[in-house]
């Protein structure tokens, strides 16, 4: 099967120019420059991208899509078409399912269920606790996207507080490891100086306070630090705070050990947005002060920060709409995130360019995944076709996710996924999800 994606403006590896690409099977055959006569080249179906932007696959390595044990939030199905539908090529789940998925066999269930029902690319993180540290040595770096180790706070029995543990997960892991990182000794101690000024009725505003950036430093900093001591291929997750900024380096993502991402929410919300918000926003880490927000954007310029991400974590409106102490932290926003970005880079803060590049390559780049992240000859066909002048407004006949709604309800984003090649196939188009595409599993060149 041969297709041709004609006329597009190709954004890729820091150029924005017009061209072509010839897509066989699940490969980039062939890509050309410059306007192209259809007639010349041989192709069983011609899609024409006159007037729109062509990109490689987004890669998400911060999901929860809640499969096993907690299906009425989200589930592999639901959660990964929409993450197509979003232009999400490729993603990486977490293991706070239930059971948690912190033994081998565990894991590879995950990857059994998604080979079923994925239509995209997919990889599970191995969970780390006090007790399985047999367990994570054991995992494949050429299958495995990475270890998951909770550092500091608290999630169901997933906590690592055990030094003689964390010393033997960074000395030894085989893979890349990456961390939540909050002090809870610092949050408990929060906790209890907002309780004794409102009681019960804690205001969701507080959370930024409570989960605060001296507890995101203090366990960032220690994580860095042990990571440095053993040179561990380390990877921060969903950073939020001005402070934090000063533990990272720029350069390039190939040559960092110690890598820095950032969630789409961290640069869109900051905490006037509780007023109107409230619980819809509450996430761990927090969304914290505007002069963070603007910290986040200036170090993911300046490529301190390597990548931006989800932290994709659906909740019911029912649950998200109790108290602040009821009401869980996440929420979803994978069908969101691409065009969230492209909207702000319309609006002056990043370049088409810069999106791309912390979206598509720097994940592939930093996970070293096998072939994809590029639009590059011989590489996996994982495209997306967005048209740039398509507004359009969050609602929740348009959400995909299970848990049916969104914090950008109401919001207006001027540009729209239309086409999502997942290994060739096409995954999503015009608002249709083809239910016959399954994506594959992710694999990596690791030494």
């Amino acid at each position: 099967m041969k297709t041709l994606l004609k006329n597009a403006v190709i954004i890729n590896e820091g150029i924005s120019q017009q061209g072509s690409v010839l897509i066989e099977d699940a490969f980039i055959k062939k890509i050309y420059t410059g306007r192209v006569d259809p007639a010349t080249i041989e192709a069983d179906q011609v899609i024409d991208a006159t007037g729109k932007y062509l990109i490689p696959g987004v890669i998400d390595d911060q999901v929860h899509f809640r499969e096993p044990g907690l299906t009425h939030k989200g589930d592999i199905t639901t959660e990964s078409r929409a993450a197509v539908a979003g232009g999400v090529t490729s993603w990486m789940e977490m293991p706070n399912t239930n059971p948690q998925t912190v033994t081998q066999e565990l894991l590879e269930q995950k990857y059994q269920r998604a080979a079923q029902v994925s239509p995209a690319n997919y990889s599970f993180y191995m969970g780390a606790t006090n007790d399985n540290l047999e367990e994570v040595l054991k995992t494949d770096p050429s299958k495995v996207c990475g270890i998951k180790v909770f550092m500091g706070s608290s999630t169901g029995n997933m906590l690592v507080d055990d030094a003689k543990i964390l010393s033997g997960i960074f000395k030894d892991a085989p893979t890349l490891v990456a961390a939540h990182c909050e002090d809870e000794a610092t949050i408990q101690e929060n906790i209890k100086i907002a309780r004794a000024s409102y009681g019960e009725n804690i205001p969701v505003s507080r959370h930024a306070y409570i989960r605060s950036a001296e507890a995101c430093f203090r366990s960032s900093s220690k994580a860095v630090e042990l990571a440095a001591r053993f040179g561990t291929q380390f990877h921060v997750l969903h950073l939020s705070t001005a402070q934090e900024m000063s533990l990272f380096s720029s350069g390039p993502v190939k040559d960092k050990l110690i890598t820095a991402e950032v969630c789409v929410h961290h640069l869109w919300f900051d905490e006037k947005d509780y007023i109107t918000h409230g619980n819809r926003i509450k996430w761990n880490p927090s969304i914290k002060t505007a002069k963070d927000k603007e910290a986040l954007w200036e170090a993911l310029l300046s490529d301190r920060i390597d990548m931006v991400a989800t932290d994709h974590a659906p909740h019911t409106l029912e649950e998200k709409s109790n108290t602040y102490f009821k009401a869980p932290s996440g929420g979803p926003l994978i069908q969101h995130s691409l065009v969230a970005m492209l909207e702000m880079s319309r609006k002056g803060f990043i370049s088409l360019e810069k999106v791309v590049q912390k979206m598509c390559h720097a994940p592939a780049d930093l996970f070293r995944i096998d072939r994809r992240g590029y639009i590059r000859e011989g590489y996996f066909a994982d495209l997306v076709v967005v048209d740039p002048n398509e507004n359009w407004v969050v609602s929740p006949e348009n959400i995909l996710y299970k848990c049916g709604w969104s914090p950008f309800e109401g919001t207006e984003f001027s540009h729209q996924v239309t086409h999502t090649f997942v290994n060739g196939e096409l995954a999503f188009r015009d608002g249709t999800i083809d239910e016959s595409v399954s994506g594959k599993r992710l694999e990596f060149i690791r030494e």
